[in-house]
């Protein structure tokens, strides 16, 4: 299995790897033989997964720092790549959403949802992308989300900054391909994290059944699986696009999947 994603003894830098999506495509990389630099804002975090993809035997290194300040990306990326080794792939997982109307946000609210979740993308994969360049090789995972796609009221922002990685990665790839560097995008739809609290499976059901089709929320781990196929040799003639990791959500629009027919006639979702 490790062969066939070619993953193994490789180095990748995962940014927000110490919870949710990151923690989880860590755990699945290193189950693949990768080995792993994990950064987050909290040290603690990113030592503690650290720890535990260890045991997994592959190296892994810890570190903290604030995507959002240019600086501490350069040096983050400079620190990693002296004292961990050049970096053959890069996940970014770090963003944050707030919520409001357009008519009532003020700037500050505008860039701080840009600055988290666009910017720093760009930032981090210029100074991981110069490195890999020199090289000839290299894979970027970026996150963006189904409202980079579509639009969500209140989300404008959010949605701008993420349709602003969607583009960005396309014009990573049509760049850097040329020089051995595939850059690739997962959109999230609803995901379970740590942030998001939940109702009872069948609360739940009821809730998302409607809107979309497979009927559930996602798992960290489902965008674990889609981080791990762009990063490894499953994915070698695939580059510049966004995969959509949302339970089928965007195949109907947002409406929900269609009645289901049968012989006694047209019988709605069993929430």
């Amino acid at each position: 299995m490790q062969e066939l994603f070619g993953l193994k003894g490789k180095r990748v830098l995962i940014t927000g790897g110490g919870q949710g999506m990151g923690e989880a495509s860590a755990r699945l990389l290193a189950s693949l033989g990768a080995d792993l630099a994990i950064l987050d804002i909290e040290l603690e975090r990113a030592e503690r997964v650290c720890a535990e993809v260890r045991q997994k035997g592959v190296s892994a290194y810890a570190l903290s720092a604030d995507v959002t300040d240019e600086a501490q990306i350069v040096a983050a990326v400079a620190k990693v790549e002296k004292e961990f080794g050049p970096l053959d792939g890069l996940v970014m997982i770090v963003g944050m959403a707030g919520w409001a109307p357009l008519a009532e946000m003020s700037a500050e609210t505008w860039d701080r949802d840009h600055s988290r979740n666009l910017r720093h993308v760009f930032l981090t994969s210029r100074e991981v992308a110069k490195g890999m360049l020199a090289r000839g090789s290299g894979r970027i995972v970026c996150i963006a989300s189904i409202d980079g796609i579509r639009s969500a009221a209140h989300h404008g922002a959010y949605g701008a900054a993420k349709a602003g990685v969607v583009h960005l990665v396309k014009t990573m790839a049509a760049e850097w391909s040329p020089h051995g560097i595939r850059v690739n995008c997962v959109a999230p739809g609803g995901i379970v994290t740590p942030r998001i609290p939940l109702g009872s499976p069948e609360e739940e059901r009821a809730r998302i059944a409607p809107y979309v089709p497979m009927a559930r929320r996602g798992t960290v781990e489902d965008i674990g699986k889609a981080v791990t196929f762009f990063l490894s040799d499953m994915s070698d003639y695939v580059t510049g696009q966004t995969l959509a990791v949302d339970g089928g959500f965007l195949a109907t629009g947002g409406f929900g999947p269609p009645p289901v027919v049968s012989g006694q006639g047209t019988l709605g979702l069993d929430p």
